[in-house]
């Protein structure tokens, strides 16, 4: 059996996969925000649930919204930041009494969508996450790749590439909280999505809001929908001119956006060097599971049996 956990900033989740992949077990709790020793004891608590929901044991796997430094093996980046600078993969081991596998959550998704989803059968998955934040992850043959810094799929943290006028302004009015300005995940996140809306109408909306209007045929919500298509081709344009992988798997709240999928793809020929992309985009088949379920498939056997 395998054990996976998605640690985010307001919940935690296990689930219990078997070796086929069939959910054995699955649960979540409020995740204790700024406590370390509160949230190493609710992911023991989800373990323990897990096992005894199940009468066996289990490998486990935590997917974060951060990475472990490949120098210092501590936690870095993590926007939980009451992670940062902890040695969360030591210390869980400790507490569970087993080695415990831990990536960037989007990594997570990139792997589960290689494993049984949008991705099966590809030997190299970018792996998008665009709700209310902006992150990526890559996995190759079916495994996370972290890169030789941890910094693997910070595609978020990169700047819009081809900026136009309107654009640039935006980058200077709205900086990310990273520090820097003009990052992707300003402008594609949900959040950058609804700030677009907000700066052209005034009107703070949602992004389910928004969409339901461009339904209605909305000419504002239209354009802001427009734009929003326009970027995230750009972006991701940039990174097939890079990585060029077999498979672009979207997952997040603006991953439901149907229309997505039929737009970008066109789009994305503008940026692509050579004019030429035929990279399937597609929407993560686990949708908000896959984050849980790739960090379950973060140990490729299970290691433990009852």
């Amino acid at each position: 059996m395998r054990i996976g956990i998605d640690l985010g900033g307001t919940k935690i989740e296990v689930i219990a996969l078997s070796d086929e992949g069939k959910e054995l077990f699955r649960k979540r709790v409020d995740t204790p925000r700024n406590d370390y020793e509160r949230t190493l004891k609710a992911i023991e608590g989800l373990v323990l649930d897990a096992e005894k929901g199940t009468g066996q044991r289990g490998s486990v796997g935590l997917g974060i919204p951060g990475t472990l430094s490949p120098f210092t093996g501590k936690v870095k980046n993590a926007n939980s930041v009451w992670l940062n600078g902890q040695q969360l993969d030591e210390d869980l081991a400790l507490l569970l009494k087993r080695e415990v596998h831990i990536a960037n959550d989007a990594n997570c998704l990139a792997v589960s969508e290689a494993t049984d989803g949008a991705g099966a059968g590809r030997h190299t998955v970018f792996a998008v996450i665009i709700g209310t934040g902006c992150g990526s992850g890559i996995a190759l043959n079916g495994v996370a790749h972290a890169g030789g810094n941890g910094n693997a799929g910070e595609w978020g943290h990169n700047p819009l590439p081809w900026q136009d006028e309107e654009e640039m302004q935006f980058a200077r009015e709205v900086p990310c909280y990273c520090g820097k300005s003009g990052c992707v995940e300003t402008f594609v996140s949900g959040t950058g999505f609804a700030e677009d809306y907000f700066r052209h109408t005034g009107q703070r909306l949602k992004g389910a809001e928004i969409i339901a209007l461009v339904e209605q045929g909305d000419e504002m919500a239209e354009l802001a929908l427009g734009r929003y298509e326009r970027r995230l081709a750009k972006a991701l344009a940039n990174v097939v001119n890079i990585l060029d992988p077999d498979v672009i798997v979207l997952g997040g709240g603006m991953s439901n956006v149907d229309r997505l999928y039929q737009t970008v793809p066109l789009l994305i020929k503008q940026w692509v060097f050579g004019g030429e992309c035929e990279t399937p985009i597609l929407k993560a088949v686990h949708g908000d599971s896959s984050g849980v379920r790739g960090a379950a498939w973060l140990w490729p056997q299970s290691r433990f049996a009852l």
